[in-house]
């Protein structure tokens, strides 16, 4: 039986979120194929038509995964600029939901062993990011390194206060992550309030 064009474009697009929620929630290692087209509603056979392999489904789930987040940020900044990003990204719900946030935060262990084009695929998104929130550094001595920064300490952050959720110290983690990355968008000879 064949089906038009639009309802595989559909199936297509549906795995994909699907792996990307199950991705950045369970890990790449431990999320299956079979368990991804189950939560999809397929079969494990209509996985091949629309992808070559795993790795390939891992670089697609990671740019719509990476371009949700661009639109966010773009969005947070728009709505209470950089401060408000910060703080919306070191919330204990951002934290408790991995699943539906930031796939740095989630798999960057495993997408450093990923193939080169799965990293270099990675490598443009995080760029994208960086750029945006640079642009909302302007009075930053270097917007990009700020910026950098601010990436690095958040995503730091998330992870560690993910590996002792639960506790206080969880907690402390994002207050912490959240005054650092504070003092790194804060214009040069300004003091963080």
């Amino acid at each position: 039986m064949r089906y038009e064009k639009g309802r595989k474009d559909a199936s297509r697009d549906r795995i994909v979120e699907v792996a990307a929620q199950r991705f950045r929630g369970d890990g790449i290692a431990a999320s299956g194929l079979a368990t991804i087209m189950g939560d999809a509603g397929l079969t494990n056979g209509a996985f091949y038509p629309h992808f070559k392999s795993k790795a390939e489904l891992v670089r697609e789930s990671l740019v719509v995964a990476l371009e949700n987040q661009a639109q966010q940020l773009q969005e947070v900044l728009a709505a209470g600029g950089p401060e408000m990003g910060i703080a919306a990204y070191l919330s204990a719900e951002h934290r408790d939901n991995p699943g539906a946030g930031c796939a740095s935060a989630a798999l960057l262990p495993e997408v450093a062993r990923q193939p080169p084009e799965t990293r270099e695929v990675y490598t443009e998104r995080l760029l994208v990011l960086v750029r945006q929130l640079s642009a909302a550094l302007p009075r930053a001595k270097d917007p990009e390194g700020a910026a950098m920064g601010v990436f690095a300490t958040l995503i730091g952050a998330l992870q560690l206060a993910r590996a002792v959720a639960g506790t206080e110290l969880s907690d402390r983690i994002l207050a912490a992550g959240a005054d650092a990355a504070r003092r790194l968008i804060q214009p040069e000879g300004e003091k963080a309030s």
